[in-house]
């Protein structure tokens, strides 16, 4: 009596596993789920890339840099250059265009009846 009540007690709970397992394996195929983890992956994979790009062009400035200083040192260039100093007023100031543009009085929509 004891064997057949373990032995049913063994098949059950082996049953009640391989349903859960079946079934979670089912909800992870369904186009749902599926859509939801390739967007999932491309969203790490984009950040990936950007994290490397990113780090990449922060190498580039920071080569870029010491290539300046050694550029200068080499041609004997110490002090930067004087820069301009920035305009105050427009250089050409068109007083003929309005700021504001008025929309058109008639309607561009085909679907409308005429």
């Amino acid at each position: 009596m004891f064997r057949r009540t373990f032995w049913f007690t063994t098949g059950v709970a082996a049953g009640v596993w391989a349903t859960t397992k079946v079934n979670r394996k089912l909800k992870q195929l369904t186009p749902e789920s599926l859509a939801a983890t390739a967007a999932n992956k491309a969203l790490e994979t984009g950040q990936r890339l950007k994290d490397r790009a990113v780090g990449f062009a922060l190498d580039v400035r920071d080569n870029m840099a010491q290539r300046e200083a050694e550029l200068g040192e080499a041609l004997g260039i110490q002090e930067s250059p004087e820069l301009p100093a920035p305009r105050r007023y427009t250089a050409i100031e068109n007083s003929d265009n309005p700021k504001y543009i008025e929309a058109p009085m008639h309607s561009y929509n085909r679907n409308e009846d005429h």
